[in-house]
């Protein structure tokens, strides 16, 4: 699977305990993420081990696990806010630069000015004292001697402050040129992040398609048992396939399904691990996963993660869901894998053709014998198709 890419937005990597950019980001059993150091504070100061957003509660204290995934997306958008800050700094800058060389400018001009008047007040002194006697020349010389080292010091004032504008634009200009190299060198990691990326998500790809391989070897022949089939439903004589039909009369024995359209399958797990698979295609809706051999079966089923059953739902042909969670997938699934771990706790289910992952219900704990057990809803908006359960091969 290639790498998308995606719009990022603040609220994206907010933890909704501190309302700050994830640190540490984990991800518990209902879906929802946080910092590892929130969420630990959290249950550590409350009584019950539950989720500060959905409220699920936990029967026990899930092991947390940083997500590595969204803590390089939350260093991400870390990088891109401060790369935003530094070419702002960058254009204040480059702007204040301008406003000196105006002051400069500005300066040079009062210096002209001041020129031309003392050279205007020379003249007209010199006028007024030639029509004097000779008598007052010396005191016409000490005046102008006055005025030319009030020119002097004006003149060296006004260098003063032109040479320390001229260092200051000198420094802003080594700061703009020290930024933009910083600028050009987190163009060049952000360009190795995202190879980076692309490349990790080649492996995950390869990853998760040797772990199916794996799994699948702990195939199961399924067969659909008839004696459990809801009246609506009608299976096919190798028991492999079952649909929605017209209700049949058949004897209403303790293991039939009365109030929920699905059936179990003959085979059972108490220990180790199982898998099957069960074809999807041309469905808007479905059930499929595990349940206890001891469910009620004359009550109207409601999934729960603590008893069960454990399935992936469709529904409206495009939500998947899990128990509560809502789940976002890339693509349909046209057959999806069943894989049970009973000493771990642990129900997975696959998209076959993707091989990818598609969720996990961990932490379950199991106490007596679990079944395979499949729904193939109502016939409405063309949900007529059969759920088949197909012959393991393992992904090429």
């Amino acid at each position: 699977m290639s790498a998308t890419s995606c719009m990022l937005s603040e609220e994206q990597f907010l933890c909704s305990i501190c309302l700050d950019v994830f640190t540490d980001p984990v991800s518990i059993p209902c879906g929802h993420n946080f910092c590892k150091s929130c969420i630990t504070h959290h249950w550590d100061v409350n009584d019950q081990c539950e989720c500060p957003m959905c409220k699920d509660v936990f029967e026990k204290r899930p092991q947390l696990r940083v997500n590595t995934f969204i803590s390089e997306m939350a260093a991400q958008f870390r990088q891109s806010t401060a790369k935003r800050n530094s070419r702002m700094s960058l254009k204040e800058n480059t702007n204040s630069g301008e406003v000196l060389r105006l002051k400069i400018q500005e300066m040079k001009d009062s210096v002209e000015l001041s020129r031309a008047d003392t050279d205007r007040e020379k003249s007209d002194s010199v006028q007024v004292f030639t029509a004097l006697i000779r008598s007052v020349e010396e005191g016409l010389a000490q005046l102008l001697d006055l005025l030319e080292e009030k020119q002097k010091t004006t003149e060296e004032k006004a260098e003063g402050f032109i040479k320390e504008l001229e260092d200051e634009i000198s420094e802003l200009m080594e700061r703009n040129t020290e930024m933009e190299q910083l600028l050009s060198t987190e163009d060049h990691l952000q360009s190795a992040v995202a190879q980076l990326e692309e490349k990790l998500s080649e492996e995950v790809e390869k990853q998760l398609e040797s772990e199916l391989m794996r799994i699948q070897q702990y195939a199961v022949d399924i067969t659909l048992d008839p004696d459990t089939a809801n009246p609506f439903l009608i299976l096919s004589d190798d028991g492999k396939q079952v649909y929605f039909g017209k209700t049949q009369n058949l004897p209403d024995n303790p293991e039939r399904f009365s109030e929920t359209v699905c059936v179990m399958g003959k085979e059972s797990i108490s220990a180790g691990k199982f898998y099957f698979e069960v074809q999807v295609k041309n469905k808007s809706e479905w059930d499929l996963g595990v349940a206890r051999g001891s469910i009620n079966r004359k009550e109207s089923i409601i999934p729960r993660l603590e008893t069960g059953p454990w399935v992936l739902m469709l529904r409206n042909g495009g939500e998947y869901k899990a128990v509560s969670v809502l789940l976002s997938l890339k693509s349909k699934p046209q057959t999806v894998g069943v894989f049970v771990d009973y000493e771990e706790g642990v129900v997975s289910f696959y998209d076959v053709d993707a091989a990818a992952l598609i969720y996990s219900f961990t932490g379950c704990n199991f106490t007596e014998k679990l079944f395979p057990i499949c729904g193939p809803c109502n016939n409405v908006s063309g949900n007529s198709a059969p759920l088949i359960i197909t012959t393991v091969s393992q992904t090429q």
